[in-house]
């Protein structure tokens, strides 16, 4: 059978960046020059979004169960408790609207977020998508933080379970162990998603599966964009580094990023144990293929049946009415 030739510039396709880089721990300015130039690599190659993992600005939380974070009024704790997190109204995400603009480039990007709307000191996993006029188009905080992030991390809300048009796609996304949860994923494939991101701090134990599975259950496109984590990114400033190094493995995070098509099997297989900027480009006709025969929002639903009730207001303390 002769292999398909895939156009990048034809409207029907897209060249997705996956970019797996380990961030510069809990320093935002150092991580955001990373991301600066691995953005430059996405546009040198052609890419129409490029995707980053779940934190990476300025870096997940690996400290918390290796200084002992469930221990009630720690110093350790309220010592590395983020004041690098990462505020929209302060213009932390400035460089990175111009970039996307400049490249003409939509970026999904993991970030620890501290908002004013919530006060401005608690921290939410939030994954951000900036469209390729570089405007921020949804804020996801994460619904559900994860066993020992719920200590660094607190609960987020249905505002951002949105999704966006690029190119001929639909694109949505989750933080990582929401991508287990079937109701979320629900909400974004009635909302015509065709192209999932999935973002993860970074282990190919977490990617391996479920991205091929969520491709097959939705019929889309799966991106799973991890970070990388080894002993030798701490930067040497890490508060209580000493601690933290010897409660740790040489690797924390490997990686694991790939991508599946709506058939379920691999385009990218998972790369581990090393940064690297992976380029693929996708094709549209191969959803409107697999889904002749399973369309879980269209044809082969039962709203008659089974509906999905969805809040996406922004959950605030105050209301403020003039």
């Amino acid at each position: 059978m002769t292999e398909k030739i895939i156009d990048a510039n034809s409207s029907d396709n897209l060249t997705i960046g996956l970019a797996q880089i380990a961030p510069v721990w809990l320093d935002r300015a150092a991580t955001l020059a990373k991301i600066a130039t691995c953005i430059g690599e996405a546009a040198e190659n052609g890419c129409h979004l490029v995707v980053f993992g779940e934190a990476l600005l300025p870096g997940y939380p690996f400290w918390v169960e290796r200084t002992e974070g469930a221990r009630f009024n720690s110093q350790i704790q309220k010592e590395i408790h983020l004041d690098q997190a990462v505020q929209i109204e302060a213009g932390h995400l400035d460089q990175v609207c111009a970039l996307a603009a400049a490249n003409q480039m939509a970026v999904y990007l993991g970030i620890i977020e501290r908002p004013l709307d919530r006060g401005g000191h608690s921290l939410y996993c939030s994954l951000v998508y900036i469209n390729a006029e570089g405007e921020i188009g949804s804020m996801h905080r994460k619904l559900m933080p994860t066993y020992e992030e719920r200590l660094v991390w607190s609960i987020g809300d249905g505002h951002g379970l949105w999704v966006h048009s690029l190119r001929s796609f639909t694109v949505g996304g989750l933080n990582c162990w929401e991508n287990w949860m079937p109701l979320p994923r629900s909400v974004l494939y009635a909302q015509g998603e065709d192209l999932h991101v999935a973002v993860w701090p970074g282990s190919y134990r977490n990617t391996h599966d479920i991205t091929r599975f969520i491709a097959k259950e939705s019929r889309s496109y799966v991106v799973s964009v991890s970070g990388l984590m080894r002993k030798t990114d701490f930067p040497p400033d890490t508060p209580h580094l000493n601690l933290i190094i010897d409660n740790s493995e040489d690797v924390l995070a490997n990686g694991g990023s790939c991508l599946a098509g709506p058939d379920g099997e691999w385009l990218v297989e998972p790369v581990v144990d090393e940064e690297a900027l992976t380029v693929a480009t996708i094709d549209h006709a191969r959803i409107r293929e697999e889904r002749q025969n399973f369309d879980p929002s269209g044809h082969y639903s039962r709203p008659d049946v089974t509906r999905l009730v969805v809040n996406r207001q922004r959950q605030r303390i105050i209301d403020l009415e003039d």
